[in-house]
């Protein structure tokens, strides 16, 4: 099928790159979920791709830091 892999992030993960609680992390996960089923994207629940969780807190993509 070829093409771009997209990589999702865990709560474990989103816990450690803002330094906030587990709680906090699935709340954060759950949001960004949201906006993204909002503007008509898939979503998998626990997990939200890595690109738009950067960009959304730390404002890059693409590996552009």
């Amino acid at each position: 099928m070829g093409g771009h892999k997209t990589e999702m992030v865990r709560a474990d993960e989103v816990t450690e790159r803002l330094g906030i609680s587990r709680t906090s992390a699935y709340s954060v996960i759950k949001e960004l979920n949201r906006e993204l089923a909002d503007k008509g994207y898939m979503t998998v629940s626990g997990r939200v791709s890595k690109d738009y969780f950067e960009q959304r807190y730390f404002g890059w993509k693409d590996g552009i830091r």
